[in-house]
């Protein structure tokens, strides 16, 4: 599950930053993913240590009396142009002559944690929440580049890509279901997504 709205006015990429809370529309967004996921057999609920991860996780576990376990291995990427006011910023910004060193490998990618990183943590959190709840349901809440990253991995796709093109809006669910060790199938689904057309967007 990617985690709901963030407050952010300042259009912050505020990826690792921590003290980004969800928006109350990011509230209402993970409340609907609860409701949702009410009358399924989550006994395992993971989320990274960011505010925003932890806050949509909790409506998940408590409807299911279970604790939030926190795993950072699913948190969001690391990026040198966290801190900066990206709102306001054309994509040919961060193609200015002072962000070139910054730019040169799109494929790695050179700008912030590379792919097969990201990849490899992702996969290890997932197979250990998968063991935590082995003949149930488990919900990671992780973030946008982590999430995709993994669903790449796990269909053979490259993993670089285009930021603008991943099927991961808010408070979305990306649903991994194994029969025993063979992975089945993976859906996605957007139970928030009445609430999404009122969404101002957000990274990570």
């Amino acid at each position: 599950m990617r985690h709901g709205e963030v407050h952010n006015p300042e259009g912050v990429l505020y990826g690792r930053l921590d003290g980004y809370h969800l928006s109350d529309l990011g509230r209402q967004m993970a409340q609907a993913v609860a409701d949702h996921l009410a009358d399924h057999d989550v006994t395992h609920v993971v989320a990274s240590s960011l505010l925003r991860a932890q806050e949509t996780a909790a409506p998940v576990a408590a409807a299911h009396g279970v604790a939030v376990t926190t795993d950072d291995r699913v948190i969001e990427s690391t990026n040198v142009f966290e801190g900066h006011r990206v709102g306001a910023m054309r994509p040919v910004d961060f193609l200015h002559p002072r962000h070139w060193k910054l730019v040169t490998n799109p494929f790695k990618p050179s700008w912030g944690e590379p792919y097969a990183d990201v990849a490899g943590r992702m996969l290890a959190a997932i197979a250990d929440a998968r063991d935590a709840a082995r003949g149930h349901e488990a919900v990671v809440v992780s973030h946008q580049l982590p999430i995709w990253t993994a669903r790449n991995e796990l269909l053979g796709n490259r993993l670089w890509h285009d930021p603008r093109k991943r099927e991961c809006r808010l408070a979305s669910l990306t649903t991994l279901t194994w029969v025993g060790d063979e992975l089945e199938s993976i859906t996605y689904s957007e139970p928030a997504g009445a609430l999404l057309a009122h969404s101002q967007g957000g990274a990570g």
